[in-house]
């Protein structure tokens, strides 16, 4: 491992290779349903952190799995994650105009077309992961493609949406909350951290140590995005803040307050970097991007 490249240039390489990948991935603008395909580039291909993508990567490395099995899986955890955030910024759901600093789908097309071309990512994705191309081994791709069915799933990302939807009913209950967020972020975090252990079959010892980092990293995470919330700003966020407030959402920041949101922030950090003692220093860019996600701005 080259420890000299940056983790600025070293997610600006995943970044990079996963939009290459996708433009290969998502189909070509054509035929009568031209429009549904245009509107899945144009949130596929638009930009992001490519964070889940990221771990896919890393964590496959830890375990020697191939980087080209690798890119097909973190393509399509990708393309799940963007129908989330399609979906989300409905009308129906979060109501934002502005999604990495561009219109949000709805807006620069129509609200049919923002569903389709989100339900048309989701079941894309699955259809990459089923492909041999995936995984020479078919036992493997089930288990992947179980595993992020679950992870998106009713108990998964789509449950703690249905939560987030009716947050403002939580009340105080710090338990509920953090229930919502381990479905609604953690999940799809989990899933990028332990693919690739699953892919490489990993000892029991690494894939345990690896989904508690993800636990932490994903609570983190969240909790970092509630406090942008609080005290970001559109030109720095790229959306809409202060949304929880104005519809009086519990989130951590109105359960703890910044200074306690923050304090959670930086125990879970520190616990997610104990987590990554067993990798020793194959997990340099797992542990720097613990710090990197928390002190985000954006």
């Amino acid at each position: 491992m080259d420890l000299a490249v940056s983790l600025e240039q070293r997610l600006e390489e995943t970044a990079d290779r996963i939009t290459v990948a996708l433009d290969t991935l998502v189909p070509r603008v054509q035929g009568p349903e031209a429009r549904l395909m245009s509107a899945m580039r144009y949130a596929a291909l638009g930009g992001g952190k490519r964070l889940r993508p990221f771990l896919v990567l890393e964590t496959g490395r830890l375990f020697g799995v191939d980087e080209r099995c690798l890119l097909r899986v973190a393509a399509a955890l990708e393309c799940v994650h963007t129908y989330s955030l399609i979906h989300d910024d409905l009308p129906c759901m979060d109501d934002d105009d502005m999604r990495r600093g561009r219109p949000s789908v709805h807006i620069a097309y129509d609200e049919a077309t923002a569903i389709l071309a989100g339900d048309a990512l989701l079941t894309l994705a699955f259809e990459i992961l089923a492909d041999p191309q995936t995984h020479t081994d078919p036992s493997i791709r089930i288990q992947v493609v179980a595993r992020l069915a679950e992870a998106a799933g009713a108990r998964g990302m789509v449950g703690g949406q249905m939560m987030d939807m009716i947050a403002e009913k939580l009340g105080d209950d710090i338990a509920a909350v953090t229930r919502m967020q381990r479905l609604k972020t953690g999940m799809l975090f989990t899933f990028a951290v332990e693919v690739g252990a699953l892919m490489g079959r990993a000892s029991e010892d690494a894939r345990h140590a690896l989904s508690a980092y993800a636990h932490d990293l994903g609570l983190a995470f969240q909790i970092t995005d509630d406090i942008l919330d609080a005290e970001g700003s559109v030109e720095l966020v790229g959306k809409a803040v202060g949304k929880d407030r104005h519809k009086g959402k519990a989130s951590f920041v109105s359960l703890l307050g910044l200074a306690g949101a923050k304090q959670r922030v930086k125990l879970l950090a520190d616990q997610a970097h104990a987590h990554l003692a067993l990798f020793g220093a194959r997990a340099h860019y797992l542990n720097t991007i613990i710090d990197t996600i928390i002190e985000r701005k954006s």
